[in-house]
Parts: C-alpha cells; structure tokens; sequence
C-alpha cells in the first residue's frame, strides 16, 4: 500500500462506528418516513403526493389522470424510493373504509374492505379530492417552509399549510425504529369544534375537551365498547379500545339470524368470513346452518342463519369473543414536534395545531400585506403621472431610449425604479376618465386593507378569529354526522363522578333487548287509554320488563336459572323510546336458555337488609343481602333450583315484612318472611304455596300498611282490593282467592302492593305501554273480576306491569287525547266462602 493510500486509511472504532450509523439510520427513518407531522397530520410520502398532485394541476375541477403519472412524480422529484410504496399510500388516501375523508379522488379499482388489491397504475385514474385543496389551501402566498428534495435539484414542502387538523381527522399509522404511532380517524364536526373551542379557552382539560370530541369516528362505523380506553388515550396519548361489529338478530320463516352491516376499522370482510367458516367446521361455534356475503355497493350485509332451537344472543356473544366482529385498536399518538417524536395528549395535538395555524394566517397575512403596498406604491406612481401626463409623455417621446425615459421620469417626478418602469408599461387606455377613476378606486380600496392587515398582525385575537370562521366554513362543507357509535359496556370501568345522578326507566324486552330512557319520555294517561309506544320490537318480541332506579345504583339481575349478576345503571346504553336496545348477552355473560326473572336497584350492601326468593313452584328462600355485595362477572347462583323449577321473583325486605304471593288461576297467599329462616346463598328454600294442578306463582310483593292489592289479567282487567281481606296464614297453605278468573279477563299474569302514591305501567306482548294512576282503578273486593284498565287485540295480551313512584318524578299531566276515560265494567259476583281452604303446613324443607 502506497503512501498515499494508507493516508487516506482511517482507524475507527467498530462498535461507536455501528452505534453512530444505526441512529443516523433510525432517526431518518423516524424524520423521513415512518411518522407523521403534528402540525398537517401527514407522513413525508402524503405530503409529497398531495404536494405533486397540485403542482401537476391535478385538482377536483380538471379530468383524472393515470395514476401511473402521479407515481412517476413523486419518486423522480421528491420520494426516492419504490413506486410500489408510492402508489400503496396513494390507493389508501382513495379507499373509503381506509380513511375518514379521502384525500384523493379514484377513478377505477382501488381495492376492497374483502383484501382486494387495486389495479395496476397504469389503468387506475386519480385527482384531487375536493377536501384535499383545503391541505394545500394558501400553499403560494408563503406560508409554509421549503427545503432542497433529495438531489437538491428541487424544492418540497417541509409541511403543509392544512387548514382543517388532519392529523386526528384521518388518523395515521407506522412503525419506525423502536416506535410507532397508531392514531385512529375522528368526526370533522366533532375535532373543529374541539379547536374552536380551545382557540377560546387555552386552559381547557383533555376532560373538558371530551365533550366536544367523545372519541374516535370510524369510517368503517361500528360501535365503540366503553369510554375508559378513550378517555385513557386522550389524557395520556396511549390507550386501547373495543371497536364491535354491528350486527341486528332477526328471524324469517321462524328461524333466528344474525346480520352484520358494519364491521370494525380494518377488518377483511373475506378473511372474517373463512374464521367463522372455520368455527363451524371445527364445531367450536354451533347453530349456524348458513353463511351469505349480501354486500352490495349500497352497503354491506353478512347474514348469519341460525338453527331453530339457537339461542342468538349467545351466539352473536361468542363470535365477538372468537372472531374480528369485535377487536381492539391500540391508541398511541406519536407525532413529529419541531423534528422530534412525542406522545401527545389531546389537548397538546390540538394546541400544536392551533399554533400552526396562527404562523400560517400571520404569514399569509404578512405576504399579502407586502402585496398589496407593493400595488399600492405602483397605484401611487400612477396617480402621480395622470397628474402631469402631459409633461410625462413629452419625457417619454423626447427619449433616445427606455433607460433614458425611466431615469428622467425617476429623476424629475422623485419616482421609484418599479413607478417609473409601471408608467413606461401603462396603456394609452388608462388614460381615459374612467381609467383614472378605477385606479383611484383601487388605491382608496387597498389603504384599507393594508390597514386591515396591518391590524391582523397586530392583535392575536384576530388572528385566531379568522381561524376559526375558515374552519367553521370547512366545517360546513365537508363536515357530517358521527357513524361510529360509542356505547358504554361491560369493559368500561367510569369514574362515577363524571356521569350525573338521574331516575331513567330501564326496559328488557322477552328476548333479551335492553337500554335506559329518561323518566320523562312517559307521560301519565287516564285508565282505558290506547297507550303510547314504549320501544320497537319485533313480531315475535315484547316489554317482558320495566322498572324505575338511578343511574348510579346497582342492578341485580335474577335469572330464571337461579343465577345472579350486576351492572351499574349508567352501564346499559341511553336510547331512544322506539328503539329496540341491545342485547343483554353483550352486558351479561347469561348462558342459554336463560332470561332475566327480577331486576333489583341497590344503593348499599347492609347487613340488615334480605332478600326474599320465590320460584315458579311455590319455593321460598330468605338471605342477607350482604351476601350478593360481590357478583363475578360470570354471574353467582341465588338458588340452587329443583325439578326444572324457575326463579320468578326477588323482594328487598328489612326481616320484618309480611310477604304476598298470587298464583296463575287467582290464588293468594299471605305469610310473615320470618316463617322463613335465614339460609345460605345457593340454598334450594322450603315450600311457600302448595299449588294445584297446572298452577305456578305469577306475583309476590312484600304487604305494607295502608296498601291495597292489585291485580292484572292477561285479557287486561284489574282491580284494587284492601289488605285487610287478605288474612295472614302460614307460609305452605294453598292460600284464598283473589280474583274470579273468566273467559272475559283471563288467568292473572300480576299480582302488586300498591299505595295511592303509584302509577300503574302496563304493558302488552305488542310493546304498547299505558300508564294511569292507580287511586283510579276501583276498589273492589277479592271474588270479583275487576275493571277494563287496557284494551288489548285478539292476537295480544298483558305480559307485564310495572310501578312507578309519583314522588320519584315530575309526571306531565297533560292528556291529549290518546287516552280517553272510559266506564268501568265492574262485576261483583261474590265467591262462596266454602270455597276457600283451609291451611296447611306442608314445608319440603331440605
């Protein structure tokens, strides 16, 4: 080796060599590639094509163009790498489910939600979406920074001036070095709302920021589970959220199915589809006899078929759990600021944006402000030459040459290089009257704006409110509703100081539908009225229950099975009056073949409070309340259940009630709760009625002071009877009668301790509700049939009733003619006492 070779030899260390490199590497690929800004929201290849695409005039008004051109534009000036990678990001900023507002308009196959690829470039078409020109919106009146693209023998953005905060409304992905972003697409209302907001109070929470922006807003829609993911995500950057498939459980010709229209952010359709294939075929799921893809291009639509005997609830629960109908996005909002990456909180991306965009108006307003006084010292020139037009024009013509004319005119009038050279370039036309009555005109009109602009740059106020007018503007023409819908569940666990303390009626319909409504959505109505609608149902469905609590108490479910669970009132979702709910088998972990039997609101756990089981089959159980304080979330048993016997119902007692019970052919029995001793919580109880042939329990209510008894019957007729008539005996008997059950009223389906303080909800195997006081049912004695409360079709009947406490809320007593009093139909036919039987001691006590 010569001399001179070895001078040119450098002694290094490998291993401060390696380190050196790989971080130069690391940070180019963190910088250059792989994260977005935090100021436009886009990744260096967006901005390139975006940037392309308008130098190229490729914009929403102008025909589409191969997208094989766009390609070739953007890797030979700007993004030196594969065009494979070019056109991919190109093709997404064109697929609907990808983003939430396309940036780029396609014309061709651009690929499918099935995993479809697009075509080839040299056959697809592409241009400007129409919202895309609000990205590059005042890119030429310097507003934003340039720098030397990789050969330096071009010029490229370093950002954009992206006058709405793309970042959050379309989201963004990638992985770099030892990090990576994961920021899901929001509302365009919803995120320029939160901007205006905090434009006007910087001081503003991630909390506070969250009523304005409740989560993320998916192309795709779905339904989000629970807030806590969210709200995790907006206050510390990073957080992970359920996204569910929506999905609607139907039947034809009496078979169940299930039907998916939406399906999670960024699941394959295809691929979803071969998983449940799959199930099946493995036997890990069973009951599906069909599965159809019915998309369209006027939505999509997966139907589902179900065996006969399927219970759909607990079907649609398990391919949640074993397929992508229900998935997790995990939030990390990692964003370039100033070149380096951070983790940001809401506010801090929206403060980041807000920033940008007050450098972007005060440069714009900067450059057009140097504009106009550029204009107006070239008006002013002007003005001075109409003034003395004829010794200007002698100048000019007694003038060798142009120079010689420019610096006389300089020279003689004190005129600027750019006056002089705008006069020698005027038309003989300005010199017509109206000419100079124009250029008059425009220099009076741009004194104004400069002094216009000249206040814009000095007041922070104006600026920030001219930023909010043009995103309100935006907001008007690109903005629409929220598609993904968020729903609080089961994974949601709230901070119950942010969620207000209301009475809400909660409705569960026979198959299982449940959802909260405020108290007021009912009004009250005179007995014999027709009713109002109280949710949308399906033929073969029906309001099986409803009730009054907080939305901050707990809720105890009983089960027909004997099984208990607990949600917390805020926990099932607000809807509105017509609408059907959602499946209780999404809150509830409930087995098939299972319902909901009782629903009981607690405040507290206390030592001293019961509860008081009765089963279908006459069985009584009493247990300290205590005992349910803490329900798994796979439910507890609440009875160990006998001979395909079934919880019917729960009370609440203090150990010192007196316990009531009617039967299905209108026998009652009445009895103190202390003839049943304490047991354990999966004790099987001692018997409470014995029961005749074909008989089961239908009600049971705890007997206070100064109540009556009501009835209802299935055809619905009821009537108010007084305690007294109902003597105390002991738990075991066959009881007395309570109601003289006919053809015209039919077998008793309710039996209630009632106070003149209630009104009376009741509800038909239709869904129509009627609500009345209950001091105007007639109080009648115990062998008689009662009154017409609620005209029911021949094809219907009661299937529920339910109280409300008059004192629990304000009641609207106005009655617009939906329900008309009508006259009581009252019989009296008294029962023989011969009839009532005797007591008897019967316990089966095990």
């Amino acid at each position: 080796m010569s001399e001179q070779d070895q001078s040119r030899v450098k002694e290094i260390n490998i291993s401060q060599e390696m380190k050196t490199s790989f971080m130069d590497y690391a940070m180019s690929v963190i910088v250059s590639r792989a994260l977005p800004d935090v100021r436009d929201g886009l990744k260096p290849v967006h901005r390139r094509i975006l940037y392309a695409m308008n130098e190229l005039g490729m914009t929403p008004d102008k025909a589409y163009k191969k997208s094989a051109r766009i390609v070739g534009e953007v890797i030979g000036k700007y993004h030196p790498h594969g065009d494979s990678a070019v056109y991919e990001t190109m093709v997404r900023m064109a697929q609907d489910f990808s983003y939430r507002y396309m940036l780029v308009d396609g014309h061709g196959n651009f690929g499918s939600v099935d995993g479809d690829a697009a075509a080839a470039m040299r056959y697809t078409e592409a241009k400007l979406a129409k919202i895309s020109m609000e990205v590059v919106r005042d890119i030429n009146k310097d507003t934003i920074d340039y720098q030397d693209n990789y050969d330096g023998s071009e010029r490229e953005p370093i950002v954009l001036p992206a006058r709405f905060p793309n970042l959050l409304v379309n989201g963004a992905s990638g992985i770099a070095v030892g990090m990576a972003t994961n920021i899901p697409p929001h509302n365009l209302n919803e995120v320029i709302d939160g901007v205006l907001a905090l434009s006007k109070d910087r001081d503003l929470t991630n909390q506070d920021l969250m009523e304005y922006i409740p989560g993320p807003d998916f192309p795709t829609a779905a339904e989000i589970v629970g807030i806590s993911g969210i709200r995790k995500a907006y206050e510390t950057g990073k957080g992970s959220i359920i996204i569910r498939a929506k999905a609607e459980i139907d039947e034809i010709k009496g078979k169940p199915r299930i039907i998916v229209t939406e399906l999670p952010y960024q699941v394959n359709k295809a691929r979803l589809i071969e998983k449940i294939a799959e199930l099946v075929r493995d036997k890990k799921i069973d009951g599906i006899t069909d599965l159809r893809d019915e998309s369209d291009r006027t939505g999509m639509r997966i139907v589902i078929e179900l065996r006969k005997d399927a219970n759909a609830n607990v079907l649609l629960n398990n391919l949640y759990k074993q397929t992508a109908l229900q998935t997790s996005f995990g939030i990390n909002t990692l964003a370039l600021v100033n070149g380096q990456p951070k983790v940001l909180d809401l506010r801090s991306v929206l403060s980041h944006y807000i920033d940008h965009q007050i450098e972007v108006i005060r440069r714009r307003t900067a450059f057009e402000l140097k504009k106009a006084e550029a204009r107006a010292h070239i008006l002013e020139g002007l003005r001075i030459a109409l003034d003395h037009i004829d010794e200007i024009i002698a100048l000019i013509r007694g003038s060798q040459t142009t120079d010689i004319a420019r610096n006389g005119l300089m020279e003689n009038f004190e005129l600027s290089y750019e006056q002089a050279q705008a006069i020698l370039d005027m038309r003989l036309q300005r010199l017509t009257g109206l000419e100079r009555d124009k250029i008059e005109a425009e220099y009076q009109d741009l004194l104004a704006r400069i002094q216009e602009l000249k206040a814009i740059l000095a007041d922070n106020e104006k600026v920030l409110e001219i930023i909010r007018e043009e995103l309100t503007d935006i907001k008007d023409r690109y903005g629409d509703d929220r598609r993904t819908v968020i729903t609080l569940g089961e994974d949601s666990f709230e901070d119950e100081d942010l969620i207000p303390r209301q009475n809400v009626v909660i409705t569960l319909s026979h198959n299982g539908y449940i959802k909260r409504m405020p108290v007021s959505t009912y009004r009250s109505q005179k007995r014999g009225g027709r009713g109002i609608q109280a949710m949308g149902t399906h033929t073969d469905d029906f309001v099986q229950h409803l009730f009054i609590t907080n939305s901050h108490n707990v809720l105890l479910f009983f089960t027909n099975k004997g099984k208990v669970y607990r949600l917390k009132g805020y926990e099932i979702p607000d809807l509105g009056r017509m609408a059907k709910g959602i499946p209780i088998i999404n809150l509830l972990q409930i087995d098939q073949d299972e319902y909901i039997s009782t629903v009981i609101p607690i405040e507290e756990f206390e030592d001293d409070k019961y509860l008081f089981f009765m089963t279908k089959h006459g069985v009584t159980k009493r247990s300290v309340l205590s005992a349910f304080a803490n329900i798994r979330k796979v439910g507890l048993f609440a009875i160990n259940l006998r001979d395909e016997d079934e919880l019917h119902g729960v009370r609440l007692t203090d150990g010192e009630q007196e316990m009531i019970a009617g039967t299905k052919k209108g026998m009652s029995i009445r009895f103190h709760e202390s003839d049943v001793r304490l047991m354990g919580r999966t004790a099987a109880g001692v018997k409470g009625v014995t029961l005749q042939n074909d008989d089961e329990v239908v009600g049971m209510d705890i007997i206070h002071e100064d109540q009556d008894v009501l009835i209802v019957t299935e055809k619905g007729f009821g009537k108010r009877t007084t305690i007294e008539e109902y003597r105390v005996q002991t738990r075991g008997g066959k009881g007395i009668k309570t109601c003289n059950i006919t053809d015209k009223n039919g077998d008793l389906v309710s039996l209630k301790v009632v106070s003149d303080d209630d009104d009376l909800m009741i509800i038909t195997t239709s869904g129509v509700i009627i609500r009345m006081h209950v001091n105007e049912i007639s109080q009648t004695s115990r062998n008689t049939q009662g009154v017409r409360l609620i005209r029911v079709g021949d094809e219907e009947h009661v299937s529920t009733v339910a109280l409300v406490n008059i004192e629990d809320e304000e009641i609207d007593e106005d009655v617009d003619g939906e329900g008309a009093p009508e006259e009581a139909e009252e019989e009296t036919q008294e029962e023989p006492p011969a009839n009532e039987t005797a007591d008897s001691e019967s316990d089966t006590e095990e």
